[in-house]
């Protein structure tokens, strides 16, 4: 069913020569998808109904917290302990009954985000970890949509524009051109641990509501292939452009791929190099299936007792090494490491994607923790 527009609500908006009335009717016919409905989220979720976006799409399993309170302003005492997407879904409904809110309430993942995002013209990223942002602008690229990126901490944020071909220069780079990998799990600071102001998220969603505000009026010039930086303790601005980056590394490029790729393991910092540590091998071991692969020869000691593996010595790998196939984790493993690294460098050639990894130190090391 065709909308209809609003002329009286949206009329201060429209005097502006750059939107008029057609600018107006691309924002009523526009899908924008927004990642987390936290403390980016609710502002650019606000804005981007007030001004009049069509259909807004929000993913958020989460519920509310009074802890969310400080920053989070669409939500109030009365709404705590109920799912934020549902709260959108009614809150931004009563703000503006022109927009159609569609609420998924469950958190974005491998196995949904393609179906959801292919759904919607432009994503607003809203989210506070570093699985879910990869996740997102992986899935942004194979799709080919445009991805308003944001960020906050303690007084300081940042807003930007991915995977958008610049007009001016034709170049288009992705979130894995300005982080071509992510930091270890010691170095990430949170709000959670090291704080937030609350006014502050509030500056950077509504700025990235703007970002695709100008997207999809073509009005202005969209903060293409940079990074904004907000820091609010001594109200000053400045940008930095990205380029593409050759030496970002190997990621998904295709929906096979995507639905395969681990980003919770990606950005767990326990794998260097394509290996895997004892400790992290034993985590495996007991928390999910695994596909354990020998590459000794046959006469090599000590035998792997108490775990189920397959052995293709490295001599018969070539002949042999489709045997492994398999939709687990794969560990490849040695005497000391040294063959196995080779053997996973040689499988993630063919698949790139792939969650292989080489035991650190071989089966020597393994064995040493079991001395007692």
């Amino acid at each position: 069913m065709k909308k209809q527009l609003n002329y009286n609500r949206y009329q201060r908006q429209m005097l502006l020569p750059e939107l008029g009335v057609t600018g107006q009717k691309k924002l009523l016919n526009a899908k924008v998808l927004v990642i987390g409905a936290g403390g980016l989220g609710c502002p650019a979720l606000q804005y981007l109904a007030a001004a009049g976006v069509g259909t807004i799409g929000v993913v958020d399993g989460d519920k509310v917290d009074e802890s969310n309170l400080h920053r989070q302003i669409l939500y109030n005492d009365s709404d705590l302990g109920k799912y934020k997407s549902q709260n959108v879904n009614v809150k931004l409904t009563n703000l503006n009954p022109d927009c159609c809110v569609v609420s998924y309430k469950q958190m974005i993942n491998s196995e949904n985000a393609l179906s959801i995002i292919a759904e919607y013209d432009i994503v607003v990223d809203g989210s506070d970890n570093y699985p879910t942002r990869y996740l997102v602008n992986d899935a942004c690229v194979i799709l080919k949509k445009p991805l308003v990126y944001g960020a906050v901490l303690q007084f300081e944020g940042q807003v930007g524009v991915f995977n958008l071909v610049d007009k001016e220069t034709d170049v288009q780079v992705s979130y894995r051109d300005l982080f071509p990998k992510p930091p270890h799990p010691s170095e990430v600071n949170n709000c959670a641990e090291s704080g937030v102001i609350g006014v502050l998220p509030g500056i950077i969603g509504t700025m990235q509501a703007a970002e695709a505000i100008k997207i999809i009026t073509g009005i202005g010039k969209p903060l293409c292939n940079k990074v904004l930086i907000y820091n609010l303790k001594n109200a000053s601005f400045y940008d930095f452009e990205i380029r593409p980056n050759l030496a970002k590394g190997v990621f998904p490029q295709t929906a096979s791929d995507f639905y395969k790729f681990d980003y919770e393991w990606f950005c767990s910092g326990e794998v260097i190099n394509g290996e895997i540590s004892i400790a992290s091998f034993e985590e495996l071991l007991f928390a999910e299936e695994l596909t354990i692969i020998d590459v000794r020869e046959k006469h090599e000691l000590p035998v792997l007792e108490g775990l189920q593996y397959l052995s293709i010595p490295m001599s018969e790998w070539e002949t042999r090494k489709t045997e492994f196939i398999s939709n687990k984790k794969v560990v490849v493993v040695c005497q000391s490491g040294t063959r196995s690294l080779k053997v996973v460098h040689k499988i993630k050639e063919d698949h790139p994607s792939r969650g292989i990894f080489s035991l650190h130190g071989g089966v020597n090391a393994w064995i040493k923790t079991k001395v007692v």
